[in-house]
């Protein structure tokens, strides 16, 4: 069953700076084949359950390996059954859906009466 998996691992007790080892579980995730792209609190992760599953626990024991004595993680995953689910098409939908209808976009201004009675443009809070 393929699956799509946002993953945030977190090595406690190791200091501040935890870039060595997001790209140590980079790397094991590359070389188990699967699909990642980085976010900013995570990765995102598509692939088959038990491939994805292995590459997480892979990740664990790579970064236990690198002196984390705990770890904390948080998975949120889909799947689907209805047809083939990966992680590009609703990025593509959205990015589609505000460039060609921005609604923001050439919004004149309304005009109302102020407090005195005079007018006044204005346009709502977003």
């Amino acid at each position: 069953m393929k699956v799509l998996v946002d993953l945030c691992i977190v090595p406690i007790g190791v200091g501040v700076s935890l870039s060595p080892y997001i790209a140590a579980c980079e790397k094991v995730l590359t070389e188990a084949g699967l699909k990642t792209s980085l976010h900013s609190y995570g990765t995102n992760i598509e692939g088959e359950w038990d491939a994805v599953f292995a590459a997480i626990r892979r990740c664990h024991e790579v970064v236990h390996g690198m002196g984390a004595p705990r770890i904390t993680t948080t998975i949120k995953l889909g799947t689907r059954t209805d047809r083939d689910q990966t992680r590009d098409p609703k990025g593509t939908l959205f990015a589609g859906l505000l460039s060609s209808a921005n609604i923001f976009k050439n919004r004149m201004p309304r005009k109302s009466r102020g407090a005195r009675g005079r007018l006044q443009s204005w346009r709502p809070m977003l």
